[in-house]
């Protein structure tokens, strides 16, 4: 968590040397970052299908590399995983999500008939981190896409990325200014807690603020559209804390620093989504109980 726009940033203030240039590329990297977000999403359709499907692929080969279940040539559980990917999405876009669960244990018998047909091969981590990395980035990731289907899903699914990005922002921010106590020291010791409910508190406000904006092309009552995007944005800011902690639990059980090193200044796609994978799928079931 508590990166800002795109700016996968530390509580800490940047330093006065080459943590000045590091932000810098954060930034520039960060908006470039937003930009492409908004052209692809307000597009939507196979657009949206395909980058969602390309940025998967990319972060189930960053997590695999991680997990140690491929290093430089396409393993076979790897290609499970990935051909697992493409098929889901083709459901998901072809509006077939009826048959996606069926897909999803399919891959699971499937990566377990690789462990077995070529045991001794791989150990048990590398199977179940295989189909893990199916269901942490590809199947959750799905869920911008099918929010962005929904009625109004064209506004909707911008509150994945307040709850995400714009709550990172505000932690960020108020980590900088007043943060004093840390709130997990051993897993990542520059986050406080003060940040933490700047981030929640500048999430709720971001969406109460957005809702007041297109309350009218929703035709929605502004009040309670405003409540509902306050309270949806606070459980997804929560929610990202855990995908960002999560995503650098990870790192630092396998020894890495980031990901990769796709995005400037960022490390890889996992570095930049680690928070929205979690809130993706938390909003999209939020918005149709509350919208």
């Amino acid at each position: 968590m508590w990166s800002g726009s795109g700016m996968h940033c530390n509580m800490d203030a940047p330093g006065k040397k080459g943590s000045v240039g590091m932000f810098r590329t954060r930034l520039i990297s960060g908006v470039i970052l937003v930009m492409i977000a908004l052209a692809v999403i307000i597009a939507g359709g196979p657009v949206l299908a395909v980058a969602l499907l390309v940025i998967s692929i990319i972060g189930m080969n960053e997590l695999y590399r991680a997990l140690k279940v491929e290093d430089q040539k396409i393993s076979p559980l790897a290609l499970v995983g990935y051909l697992g990917c493409a098929i889901y999405y083709l459901l998901v876009f072809l509006n077939l999500s009826a048959y996606t669960m069926t897909v999803t244990l399919t891959i699971l018998i499937c990566v377990m008939a690789v462990y077995v047909f070529t045991y001794p091969r791989y150990r048990t981590d590398q199977v179940t981190g295989a189909f893990f990395g199916f269901l942490y980035v590809a199947v959750m990731l799905s869920c911008i896409y099918e929010l962005r289907n929904m009625e109004h899903g064209v506004w909707l699914v911008w509150l994945i990325f307040l709850a995400s990005w714009g709550s990172d922002t505000c932690a960020y921010c108020v980590g900088m200014l007043i943060g004093k106590h840390k709130m997990t020291p051993k897993l990542s010791p520059k986050k406080s807690v003060e940040g933490a409910v700047g981030g929640v508190v500048g999430a709720a406000l971001l969406g109460g603020i957005y809702a007041r904006a297109i309350a009218g092309r929703l035709d929605a009552d502004s009040t309670q559209l405003v409540l509902s995007f306050a309270a949806i944005c606070v459980v997804g800011a929560l929610i990202s804390m855990v995908g960002d902690l999560a995503a650098s639990a990870i790192k630092r059980n396998h020894d890495i620093k980031d990901y990769g090193k796709l995005i400037p200044g960022h490390g890889g796609i996992l570095d930049r989504f680690d928070s929205v994978i979690f809130v993706a799928p938390v909003i999209y079931y939020l918005a149709q109980v509350f919208v």
